[in-house]
């Protein structure tokens, strides 16, 4: 019984709020895009989905033009009510990453529209990984969003905390959207019931809901429960499990995480520059262990320059597949910099433009290490993680264990993809890493699990 339909709007985000769901018990499958209405996928999408409590949809809509969103979107959900998801979740950053323009603001109204639905609520709170939510400001760890590492995010930089002002910009002029403060939330489930039930009486379609702590988010998911959508971060998701179990709507089970082993040579592909990506790739090249770093410059040339830089990273590379099993020769491909070289390298093209050259290159040397036998990938950024995931073929992931909060591994079931010879049969697995996340040592720590 498909207890949950989710829409992810990037491929790290989807791994996220699934490991989140597994974690609780349900059986979790991730669909990368929307499988294709002609049959046309390499997979049996039936098959795959088969069992799974929960459905999740890994989109590249964040930084998408608004209205390709809203399509994509919908899309997705009409899917996912076909395979007979009844509640729909839609799930962005815990940074709440966005532009004035959207594209959280027009996918909830269109989603509410699509639901047949008058209200809900927005909650990107994560505590466990310090995002928490006061008086309807963002925190990241003890500063407020507009504080913190995203103030200068290459895409979407968020300069206001205040969710309620950010939201209500990105709506339409019928869109009122209000608070569910924290000191409701503190008084259970029942207090936040009869606190939509007054902000729907006074005309609000939206709310802001406060999290300060996990038993916050439980109380919200269960004050909640009777609204078709649900719109957040991967931290609501902590309190579904057990809700729907209560509800008679799902089962839990205790081997949701279940994979095969991981085995075969890995490597891995840094093309975040967050300063928790920044500090993780310095970790590593710290310990001695081989990193090479792309010459981006050399990517944004366009005349010949890129392909060669490609050539020269793969033969690099090359001699350290399959080396040995330890990290130390595994090998780590990275575009990582720091804000202030970042911000030179977009001034040249734009940041869309910089960022698409260089998660092209990305793409091109996974399907090259693909077919040199690479089957274990730990990946960090959104955006580089959607690229690879798509060079490699791969259809559908199942949900793995947790290494750190908010990042499970996943173990593709993959079509074929051009020039991706080694995506043909077998399983690859991946750990699909946000930007934000993870300790310093996340790339070894992913890699000792097997």
């Amino acid at each position: 019984m498909l207890a949950l339909g989710v829409i992810a709007d990037d491929f790290t985000g989807a791994t996220d709020v699934a490991g989140m769901l597994v974690r609780g018990g349900l059986r979790t499958v991730q669909l990368i895009g929307v499988p294709s209405s002609s049959g046309a996928d390499d997979i049996d999408t039936e098959a795959a989905v088969a069992g799974a409590e929960a459905v999740v949809v890994a989109l590249k809509s964040r930084t998408t033009p608004a209205a390709d969103a809203v399509a994509e979107s919908l899309a997705a959900w009409h899917w996912l009510r076909a395979a007979g998801a009844k509640r729909c979740y839609f799930k962005y950053c815990s940074t709440f990453d966005s532009t004035p323009a959207g594209n959280i603001g027009p996918v909830t109204e269109a989603l509410m529209s699509e639901l047949g639905t008058d209200f809900t609520i927005a909650c990107p709170a994560f505590p466990e990984n310090g995002r928490t939510i006061f008086r309807g400001h963002l925190f990241v760890g003890d500063v407020l969003l507009s504080d913190s590492g995203m103030r200068d995010h290459p895409l979407t930089p968020m300069r206001d905390a205040n969710l309620v002002r950010v939201l209500q910009a990105q709506c339409g002029a019928g869109t009122r959207v209000g608070l569910i403060r924290y000191d409701t939330v503190a008084r259970g489930t029942e207090a936040v019931r009869q606190r939509i039930a007054a902000l729907r009486s006074e005309g609000v379609r939206m709310a802001v809901a406060d999290a300060l702590h996990d038993d916050d988010l439980r109380t919200l998911a269960a004050g909640c429960s009777d609204l078709p959508l649900l719109t957040a971060g991967s931290g609501l998701a902590l309190g579904l499990p057990e809700l729907y179990e209560r509800l008679g709507e799902a089962r839990r089970h205790a081997d949701a995480a279940g994979l095969d082993p991981m085995v075969g040579p890995a490597v891995v592909l840094s093309g975040s520059c967050s300063q928790a990506t920044n500090a993780q790739v310095a970790h590593w090249r710290d310990a001695g262990r081989p990193a090479r770093a792309l010459d981006v410059r050399a990517l944004l040339r366009g005349d010949g320059a890129a392909a060669a830089e490609v050539a020269a990273v793969l033969a690099w590379a090359r001699p350290l597949i399959g080396r040995g099993d330890g990290d130390d020769a595994v090998p780590l491909i990275y575009s990582t910099a720091a804000p202030s070289e970042l911000a030179a390298t977009q001034s040249e093209l734009g940041a869309l433009e910089a960022g698409a050259r260089v998660e092209h290159a990305l793409a091109a040397i996974a399907r090259e290490l693909g077919s040199m036998g690479v089957r274990r990938w730990v990946v960090a950024g959104g955006e580089t993680s959607g690229a690879v995931v798509q060079a490699l073929g791969a259809s559908a992931l199942r949900i793995g264990p947790t290494i750190c909060p908010g990042v499970p591994w996943t173990q593709a079931q993959r079509r074929a993809a051009p020039g991706a010879q080694g995506a043909q049969g077998g399983s690859i697995w991946l750990a699909l890493k946000s930007g934000n996340f993870g300790a310093p040592d996340f790339f070894s720590a992913a890699l000792r699990m097997k």
